[in-house]
């Protein structure tokens, strides 16, 4: 058995050793990958796995000695699930190893919308603080989380972990899952329609997988439901928005605040419209990174690996069992 890995460099790039999966057996690590390399790469590959290297119909197509797909992630837009579902390949994803890395990332952007203290700090060091003359200081509005209504789109384990947070701080809670989950043992909670969702929240944060029928799930028609003061949280995937119906809903001051760790297309382009709107905040698709988190996923990768070998897959995305 042949194993690839396409791009690893983001889950480890020198403190989270390959040991869980070189266990198996011995394992080719490429740092990152071009679109040209791919196929020389993978084309004597029994396992491969990939992060954010695109694997189509094309390039499956041309690699015949493929078993496997691992995605070193939790979302699996970057494979053809149903190319690979017809040349009976198992393509299997990592869930819930960032149970608490992108939770505490989404509420660490809502408390910089909120509150601004990176802003704030920065002024302090500037001298601000003691101009002003008072004890006190503030430029910006300061706002609390309790009492307000936090609207989930996509309610797997991240959304289900955002809301648990959401509850500590004594917030009220409405989710838009697409299918029936279980409600959550606290009283301040409830689901919703999408519609609902957006016209009753005052923090909206995007929880739910790119698909064809996700994708700009924020387009112009949903942020015209929204409150004009409403503060919209993305950690999943960039193109879950229409990235210029909302740069032009925060320039004309209809939307409240955007707080994102993803954009379209990574790394972000210099003439991105999120570089110049008003009240937003941009981090670089950080929300995952934790130490413990890309050590969990490893580990889950590796399992996934060792139960496709005894022939029992898990995790599996596409429907396909064993080729």
């Amino acid at each position: 058995m042949k194993t690839v890995i396409l791009d690893g460099q983001t889950l480890n790039p020198g403190d989270n050793p390959w040991a869980p999966i070189e266990g198996i057996h011995p394992v080719t690590v490429y740092e990152k990958t071009q679109d040209e390399d791919i196929i020389p790469r993978s084309k004597e590959a029994d396992i491969l796995l990939t992060n954010k290297t695109p694997l189509t119909r094309e390039t499956l197509k041309q690699l015949p000695n493929l078993k496997y797909i691992g995605v070193l992630a939790t979302g699996y837009d970057v494979v053809d699930i149903k190319a690979a579902a017809e040349l009976g390949i198992p393509v299997t994803n990592t869930p819930g190893y960032a149970n608490n890395a992108v939770p505490e990332h989404v509420f660490a952007l809502i408390f910089e919308c909120y509150r601004q203290i990176s802003l704030h700090s920065e002024q302090v060091k500037q001298g601000e603080w003691g101009k002003n003359g008072q004890f006190c200081f503030w430029n910006t509005p300061q706002r609390e989380l309790g009492g307000k209504t936090l609207g989930i789109i996509g309610f797997g384990n991240t959304g289900n972990n955002v809301a648990r947070i959401a509850n500590a701080f004594g917030m009220n809670i409405l989710a838009y899952a697409p299918r029936p989950k279980p409600l959550p043992d606290y009283d301040n909670f409830s689901f919703a329609e999408l519609n609902e969702v957006l016209e009753k929240s005052d923090i909206i944060t995007l929880h739910c997988p790119l698909t064809a029928d996700t994708k700009h799930i924020i387009n112009e028609q949903s942020l015209a439901l929204m409150k004009h003061d409403a503060v919209l949280i993305n950690t999943a995937r960039g193109p879950l928005i229409d990235e210029a119906a909302v740069a032009k809903a925060l320039n004309e001051g209809t939307l409240g605040g955007l707080a994102v760790d993803v954009v379209s297309d990574e790394p972000i382009a210099k003439d991105h419209p999120f570089l110049s709107t008003p009240n937003t905040f941009i981090t670089p698709h950080l929300a995952w990174a934790t130490i413990e988190a890309r050590k969990a996923l490893m580990q889950i990768a590796a399992d996934n690996i060792t139960a496709f070998l005894n022939g029992t897959p898990q995790n599996v995305v596409n429907g396909v069992t064993g080729k």
